[in-house]
C-alpha cells in the first residue's frame, strides 16, 4: 500500500477490494460498490462531520508554541463544548511525521494553553508528556466561534497539501462531532446514493464523534481508540429492524458505524437508539450482533482499524488481503482506496450481487 497524498475524496481511479464471506478476494473499481449490494440491503454511514480541531497556540507560563489536538469529548450535546482531551505537541506543524514531533513543554495541572481566540486550561494529565484533559473558557457559543476562526483539520505528514474544512467534510456531513474525517463516506456522493435508491438498497445514518488516528506516541496509540460518543436516531433503529425482517445486509460504512451499531445491540441484534458512548474495543474476540459488512478504507497491519477487521475475517483472509492492497498499489490513508469486507460465514445475509462481478484472486477454501 502506498499513502494518499493528495486531498481528492473521489478520484476518477479509486479502487475497491470486496472480500466475500467466504475468504474469496475481488477487484473492483471504487464506483462498482452498488453491485455489491441487493434490493432489501441498507447501508449506514456516519453524518458526523469534522471538527476544525488542530489548534495552535501558546504554552503561557514557559510562552512555548504549542499545537494541541483535540482528541476525545463524552458528549454529542452542542451546549457542553468545553471539556476535551488532547493531545499536545511543541512547535512545528503537519509537515513533520506525528512520531517525530518535539515533546510539549512540561505541562501541570492549572496550565493556561492560549490558543488563538481561545483560552484553556490543563485540567488533568491523563498521560505524561503529551495527553491532557483540558477545559475552554467562555460561553458555548464563543468556543464554537474560535474554534471556526482559528481552527485547523488534523492532518498528518503523508498529505502534500494543507487541508482545508470542506476536504475532510462527506457529502452527507451534519452534525460537527469527529475529530478526523469518517473518511469512508467519502466514497460516497449524491449520485451513488440515488444509484443505491434505485437499486432498491436503504440508507439511514447516525452521528458518531470519530477520534483520531495516531498521537505520535506508540504507549498512547495503543490506548485507541478512544471513548467516542455517538447518537442513533430511531429512525435508523427501525430501518435496520425492516431490513433484518426482510432478510437484508446491514453495511456500516465506516468503522466508526460499526462501533456505534455494535455498542448499541441489543442480546437480540436489535439496535437501542439515542445517545451513548461506545467504550469497547471491537477486534478478533468480538461477535458482532448487528453488522453483516463493511465499506472501510484500507489499514495498515497494527493500526486500531485494522485491529477491529479482525471481528469480520480471520488471519489468514487478512494476510492475503493486505498482500493483495500492496501487489496492487492500493492507497491508503483517509483520501485512499476502499475495502468492502463481509463478516465470514454470514451465510444468512450475502449480497447476492458480489460473486459475479470483478476478478477472484484466491478463495482461500481448501
Amino acid at each position: 500500500m502506498i499513502a494518499a497524498r493528495h486531498a481528492v475524496q473521489r478520484p476518477a481511479d479509486a479502487k475497491l477490494l470486496a472480500i466475500d464471506a467466504d475468504g474469496a478476494l475481488h477487484h473492483h473499481a471504487r464506483g462498482e460498490l452498488v453491485d455489491l449490494l441487493e434490493a432489501g440491503d441498507l447501508l449506514v454511514a456516519n453524518d458526523a462531520a469534522t471538527l476544525p480541531a488542530s489548534l495552535h497556540g501558546e504554552h503561557l507560563r514557559t510562552g512555548r508554541e504549542i499545537e494541541v489536538r483535540l482528541a476525545e469529548r463524552r458528549t454529542l450535546d452542542p451546549r457542553d463544548v468545553y471539556d476535551f482531551t488532547a493531545v499536545v505537541f511543541g512547535r512545528g506543524d503537519f509537515r513533520t511525521r506525528t512520531e517525530d514531533r518535539e515533546l510539549p513543554p512540561p505541562l501541570e495541572i492549572g496550565d493556561t494553553l492560549v490558543l488563538g481566540p481561545l483560552t484553556a486550561r490543563v485540567e488533568r494529565i491523563v498521560a505524561a508528556p503529551r495527553l491532557v484533559a483540558i477545559r475552554f473558557a467562555g460561553s458555548a457559543a464563543g468556543i464554537w466561534a474560535g474554534l471556526a476562526r482559528h481552527g485547523r483539520p488534523i492532518q498528518y505528514a503523508h498529505l502534500a497539501d494543507t487541508l482545508a474544512l470542506w476536504d475532510v467534510w462527506t457529502a452527507i456531513a451534519a452534525v460537527p462531532a469527529a475529530f478526523e474525517p469518517p473518511s469512508a463516506g467519502f466514497a460516497l456522493d449524491w449520485r451513488s446514493l440515488e444509484k443505491l435508491r434505485e437499486r432498491g438498497v436503504a440508507f439511514a445514518t447516525l452521528t458518531h464523534a470519530a477520534g483520531i488516528s495516531s498521537t505520535g506516541d506508540a504507549a498512547l496509540d495503543a490506548r485507541l481508540p478512544f471513548d467516542e460518543p455517538y447518537r442513533i436516531p430511531a429512525t435508523t433503529a427501525e430501518a435496520i429492524k425492516a431490513a433484518r425482517m426482510r432478510g437484508g445486509c446491514i453495511v456500516a460504512v465506516g468503522t466508526t458505524v460499526v462501533r456505534a451499531l455494535e455498542s448499541a445491540a441489543l442480546g437480540d441484534g436489535r439496535v437501542r437508539a439515542g445517545p451513548g458512548l461506545a467504550t469497547q474495543r471491537i477486534g478478533a474476540g468480538t461477535r458482532l450482533r448487528v453488522v453483516d459488512a463493511l465499506l472501510t478504507g484500507t489499514h495498515e497491519p497494527g493500526t486500531s482499524h485494522f485491529e477491529l477487521l479482525r471481528a469480520f475475517a480471520g488471519e489468514a483472509t487478512l494476510r492475503r488481503a493486505t498482500r493483495e492492497l500492496n501487489l496492487r498499489g492500493y492507497r491508503t490513508h483517509e483520501f485512499g482506496d476502499f475495502l468492502f469486507l463481509q463478516k465470514e460465514c454470514a451465510l444468512a445475509h450475502i449480497p447476492r450481487g458480489i460473486f459475479p462481478v470483478g476478478a477472484v484472486i484466491e478463495t482461500g477454501l481448501g
